[in-house]
């Protein structure tokens, strides 16, 4: 096994956050040091296990690589990990779900988006095998919300600046409260 290489989340002020992503070439990856599409998915998950998301897309971590992460929690599909790369929405329900969300981003920021109830879905995996799935649930959400930086989107951008006002002052109060206790010796987890 590899030793873990975490990379760095760049600030949601960061223009690489808001650009829309290229089609993902392997013949890109030794410009960044990644040996092949594994060491580049293996890089991303431990990331973004390290962070505590369900999904992480690589502009947010200043990588221009059209390639996402997503899965890895217990509860949701058994803990199944997907790495898309050149991912792509094909289809997608009229109907739709509002559910609350957050970003890795964004930390403490969660904000109420409505989205398709499910996706139908193409991408390729880490071993370049093209995939088509039927996406359902939080699948479906983390995908999307995933794709959505892929083209220079991000959650943000879905709320009104009233709703996106009251979220970071909520997160604001969040986060104080945190340093206050680290402050005072008590232990966070």
């Amino acid at each position: 096994m590899s030793e873990k290489r975490i990379l760095q989340m760049i600030p949601p002020t960061d223009p690489r956050l808001l650009s829309k992503i290229a089609p993902f070439q392997d013949d890109t990856l030794k410009i960044h040091k990644f040996e092949n599409r594994e060491s580049l998915a293996d890089a991303m998950n431990d990331t973004m296990r390290k962070y505590g998301g369900l999904g992480l897309s690589c502009n947010q971590v200043g990588l221009p690589y059209r390639m996402f992460v997503m899965g890895g929690h217990p509860q949701i599909e058994a803990g199944r990990t997907r790495y898309c790369f050149n991912p792509e929405v094909l289809d997608m329900s009229k109907e739709t779900v509002m559910m609350k969300e957050g970003c890795l981003s964004f930390p403490f920021i969660f904000l109420a988006i409505r989205r398709p109830k499910w996706v139908f879905v193409k991408y390729e995996d880490e071993d370049k095998k093209v995939k088509e799935e039927h996406l359902h649930g939080m699948s479906s959400r983390i995908f999307q919300h995933e794709n959505e930086h892929m083209n220079g989107y991000i959650f943000t951008d879905l709320v009104s600046k009233f709703k996106l006002d009251r979220a970071k002052a909520k997160a604001k109060k969040e986060i104080n409260l945190i340093l206050k206790k680290q402050k005072h010796g008590k232990t966070i987890h």
